[in-house]
């Protein structure tokens, strides 16, 4: 998540207790091709990382998530030639981080801008017109937080990341 990928996870900790960043419990990471079928790739790779986790449970909402995270990826953030051949690694890319109480789901693309455009969660009556950011409005309804960063270091893009809250 390039040189200073930690600081991606800093809107994550806002109104939740400290979590140590090193004592992450389990994570998995997949790239993705630049196309639409990988997001079946996605849902496959979460419900195998989930259920090596024991978190089988939490596959359906934690899938659809993670769908629509992907999707946005592929259809807005990746130009139309997608990856130039040489790329050292594809240009999405899936992270999933698990802590005790905590799940994180996030999305790595290249682009920098604001994903879904105008979508504003908390203004939901403005967003049933926009053409873009309706996919945002599943992730807001069904993770307990989400939000986005940009990526610093090396690598350029941003990190749209969902966080779901586990039981102890």
């Amino acid at each position: 998540m390039g040189t200073n990928g930690s600081t991606m996870l800093e809107p994550l900790r806002q109104g939740l207790p400290p979590v140590d960043p090193t004592a992450v419990s389990g994570s998995a990471s997949c790239g993705l091709p630049a196309r639409f079928d990988a997001v079946r790739g996605a849902r496959s790779f979460t419900r195998s990382t989930l259920s090596q986790w024991g978190l089988d449970e939490r596959f359906d909402d934690v899938s659809l998530v993670v769908s629509e995270l992907v999707t946005n990826a592929l259809r807005h953030a990746l130009p139309d030639d997608a990856r130039p051949s040489g790329e050292p690694e594809p240009a999405v890319r899936l992270h999933l981080m698990r802590w005790s109480t905590r799940l994180v789901c996030a999305v790595r693309d290249p682009s920098e801008d604001r994903p879904g455009g105008s979508f504003v969660p908390e203004r939901t009556d403005e967003n049933c017109d926009l053409e873009s950011g309706r996919g945002l409005y599943l992730v807001d309804a069904y993770s307990d937080s989400w939000g986005w960063h940009p990526l610093a270091g090396r690598l350029t893009g941003k990190v749209v990341w969902a966080l779901f809250l586990l039981q102890d």
